[in-house]
């Protein structure tokens, strides 16, 4: 079972790596799966099992499962990606007015201008209200809804059924390499469009409740979410507790994450496996107590049913109310699926192996949710216990004292004083404590070691603080602060204020020693991730190093890690350049990379007082490759689409210096080590690129009147083969003043095209001057400034240019070698759920 449950998340995970989605899998799934269940008849009506057969048997039976569960999870995967997505958006109906009748179906967040929500369609009609068939609009959308006119939104909640007017789009995110794929998680979610609300005076509120199982239980998790906030009005880590409550993570900010993801101890801050886990067992523990007690009556209630029967059905239940609080998130998901294997095993009386539990829970996961496998927290989650069941294989647990050796035990028949030496004495209070110490340290042990290489794998980088921070934060958020906020928020408001007091000042008091933890220089440790066969090496040796006692030389596993942590990132060749061109949407993003130098050109648009394309986009990419360093920065200019990003890179990543054309009393100034302005004639050279600086004038910073956009840095970028031009958002006057100034330096084999190809800029003259072969366009998916404009898109056609926008290919990246190669993202990095 184990085998073909191995090859069934196998192949499920397989099939999230594919560009298009095989044709008829649904027939090809239910033949999967047939023969899977043939292959299991065969091998029990012959009388075979693991154990039988001889070495060779039992290797060919167990190829055979992974093979056919591997085809039955890829054919799963396939049928249940092709269901999920049917419904779409046709690309004629993007933009297009609709009035929408539905119900709110998840938990609305109120952010600075507005809200979002999930909307589960009822009903469709026009712009004119003329009803249209139902299929017209996928059956689930997000919608945002921003303040317009009146300065204010709204107020849903969820199961209210609301007639709006909106408008829509298909699902689409920036796609750049090690960044968040949004697109993947509306797919998950069951989204198939997104949009916004129109500021109409039709857009009202039609029932204040839709009853529905689903309905309720996220009303519930609402009252208990405003509950909270009521009470914690203005705390700082009132998101925490309501995380840990309704499992509702989007009120904590980026810097409290931060700190958390830094010390390790992320995981704790919402409604984990750790915390279901413990209200499951607090729970079966109260029941079975109470149960055993027949409840202090008279009756013999254990005589009717074991109260291990009963504390499996409080235990799961309790679990199931959490997870359903939880608003049935995927991590939530596993825990439950296991404490359901154990439950029926216990009362079915077949309490099987823990791998047998672990390999099941993984392939109901996998069942019913395909995409679980591109999530971190699966791996994590099943491989921590996967590594605990490992490391404390052949480890004894000893329960008794033996019994001394006695003149009366001298006395007794041997079978009796075999009895007596097996029975032994019960260990003391004090025995019982320190040996619960000493497995809980084992098992920390097991798990921070063997996690180094995954951890790796998926972030780049390992906190080095976490055990000391994990060993303070799970028992206290785990069994003080969790409890404390439960029963704050189910209590009546006399009681609730001092418990959900006291759950938010704990908590208080261990963020600020995690801040000052994670502020160690030491704290974490980064290097690039690794390609799989490094990290199938480090895992190896990690299995090595631990292996039971007695295994020869296990220190000897601490080796593999050697190249895995020691890692230095990738650099182009001497007298090389790479360029990527990063896909933050309306906005300017570009990393140049010689042999030993490194420059970001812009950094982003802000798109929310906590999100921009710093944190979303740069960061994660240069920490994923092992960046920890920029030996420049060039801002542009002070637009935000260009400087959004700025704050973020420059507290998150070592910059040398800074280059732009930002007036006084930036922030970003202020934050910079050390600052020029950008002017035409600067130059420098690196490793055998060539860099310059062709505008703005020295003079123009003294004309006040300027626009931002007239004064962004142009730099041009050369090497022996090709050259790049990036022109930030000059316009048509700034390009005519940059014909006779530097018509000689103009010529560019790649041209990063003027604002974004506004109207306004990309004249005939300038792109006739420059002559490249390829442009670039940094813009949003369906952006409200229409850009690039078809004019100016057209133009460049006409010129014989190719053009890459970063909304189609995503990032670009651009290698200038002996010869110019492209990768569009898009294209090299295909799945199957891009642009659908």
């Amino acid at each position: 079972m184990r085998s073909m449950v191995i090859g069934f998340v196998t192949g499920a995970a397989l099939l999230q790596m594919q560009a298009e989605l095989p044709r008829f899998a649904g027939f090809a799934c239910i033949c999967a799966l047939a023969l899977c269940m043939l292959w299991r008849y065969a091998q029990h009506a012959s009388g075979a099992d693991e154990g039988s057969g001889g070495k060779g048997g039992r290797a060919l039976r167990i190829t055979a499962m992974l093979i056919s569960g591997g085809i039955a999870g890829f054919f799963w995967a396939a049928f249940l990606a092709g269901q999920a997505l049917a419904p779409t958006l046709a690309r004629a109906d993007e933009g297009r007015d609709f009035i929408l009748t539905g119900t709110i179906d998840n938990l609305p967040y109120r952010f600075e201008r507005g809200m979002r929500f999930n909307l589960a369609v009822e009903q469709v009609a026009d712009a004119n209200d003329r009803a249209l068939p139902a299929e017209t609009i996928p059956p689930r959308v997000v919608l945002s809804w921003y303040a317009g006119r009146s300065g204010s939104v709204g107020e849903v909640r969820p199961g209210e059924r609301w007639r709006l007017k909106g408008r829509l789009q298909r699902p689409h995110g920036n796609a750049n390499p090690y960044g968040f794929d949004y697109e993947l998680w509306l797919l998950e979610q069951g989204v198939r469009a997104t949009g916004y609300v129109r500021d109409d005076d039709s857009n009202r509120r039609l029932n204040n409740f839709v009853f529905s199982m689903h309905n309720g239980v996220e009303y519930i998790r609402s009252v208990l979410r405003d509950k909270i906030q009521r009470t914690l009005n203005g705390k700082p880590y009132a998101g925490v507790i309501v995380a840990l409550v309704v499992g509702d993570q989007r009120s904590i900010s980026q810097a409290d994450w931060q700190v958390f993801n830094r010390t390790g101890i992320s995981h704790l801050i919402s409604i984990s496996g750790l915390h279901i886990t413990m209200i499951a067992g607090l729970a079966a523990w109260l029941a079975s107590w109470l149960w055993r007690h027949s409840f202090f009556t008279q009756r013999q209630l254990p005589l009717l049913l074991p109260a291990q029967k009963l504390a499996a059905i409080a235990g799961w239940l309790a679990g199931l109310l959490y997870v359903l609080l939880a608003g049935f998130g995927v991590p939530a998901q596993r825990t439950l699926y296991m404490l359901s294997v154990i439950a029926l095993a216990l009362w079915c009386g077949r309490l099987t192996a823990v791998s047998h539990v672990l390999a099941l829970a993984a392939g109901i996961v996998v069942l019913l949710d395909p995409w679980a496998v591109q999530q971190p927290g699966f791996w994590l989650s099943f491989g921590a216990v996967a590594i605990i069941l490992y490391a404390s294989a052949g480890r004894s647990t000893l329960h008794k004292n033996e019994v001394e050796a006695s003149d009366e035990a001298a006395m007794l028949p041997p079978a009796a004083a075999k009895r007596r030496k097996r029975r032994g004495t019960p260990l003391t209070r004090r025995q019982r404590i320190g040996q619960g110490l000493r497995e809980a340290l084992n098992t920390q042990y097991a798990v921070t070691l063997g996690l180094v290489p995954l951890t790796m794998l998926l972030f780049a980088q390992v906190s080095l603080i976490s055990p000391v921070a994990n060993a303070v934060a799970i028992p206290l958020v785990s069994l003080v602060v969790t409890p404390m906020a439960l029963l704050g928020s189910f209590l009546p408001d006399p009681l609730a204020g001092p418990l959900l007091l006291a759950a938010h000042e704990t908590i208080h008091m261990l963020a600020a020693g995690l801040r000052w933890l994670s502020g160690l220089e030491f704290s974490v440790w980064t290097a690039p991730m690794p390609p799989w066969w490094l990290f199938a090496w480090a895992l190896a040796g990690t299995l090595w190093l631990l292996a039971p006692r007695g295994w020869p030389t296990r220190w000897l596993g601490l080796a593999s890690w050697l190249p895995l942590l020691a890692a230095e990132p990738v650099h182009p060749q001497d007298g090389e350049l790479q360029v990527t061109a990063f896909d933050v949407g309306q906005g300017m993003a570009l990393l140049l990379e010689t042999s030993g130098h490194r420059l970001l050109y812009d950094t982003g648009p802000a798109y929310a007082p906590d999100a921009d394309g710093g944190n979303r986009v740069i960061v994660p990419y240069l920490r994923a490759r092992g960046i920890g360093q920029l030996d420049g920065l060039v801002i542009s200019h002070s637009d935000t689409d260009h400087v959004g990003g700025a704050l973020t890179v420059m507290q998150n990543v070592r910059v040398r210096w800074l280059l732009s054309s930002l007036p006084d009393g930036h922030a970003a100034l202020d934050a910079a080590r050390q600052h020029r302005r950008c002017a035409a004639g600067q130059s420098w050279q690196w490793d055998g690129v060539h860099f310059e600086v062709l505008h703005p004038a020295a003079a123009s910073y003294a004309d006040d009147k300027l626009k931002t956009n007239a004064r962004s840095c142009v730099l041009r970028v050369s090497t022996r083969s090709a050259s790049l031009l990036l022109a930030g958002d000059i316009e048509a006057e700034q390009e005519t003043e940059l014909l006779p100034r530097a018509e000689d330096k103009l010529r560019a084999d790649v041209l990063l095209a003027p604002h974004h190809g506004s109207g306004t800029s990309s004249t005939p003259a300038f792109l006739a001057a420059v002559q490249p072969s390829i442009a670039i366009f940094q813009v949003g998916y369906r952006n409200r400034y229409r850009h690039p404009k078809p004019e100016v898109y057209a133009r460049y056609a006409a010129n014989g240019i190719r053009r890459l926008r970063s909304d189609e290919s995503g990032a670009i990246t651009l290698r200038f070698t002996d010869r110019m190669e492209v990768e569009e993202y898009r294209k090299s990095h295909a799945r199957y759920w891009y642009g659908r």
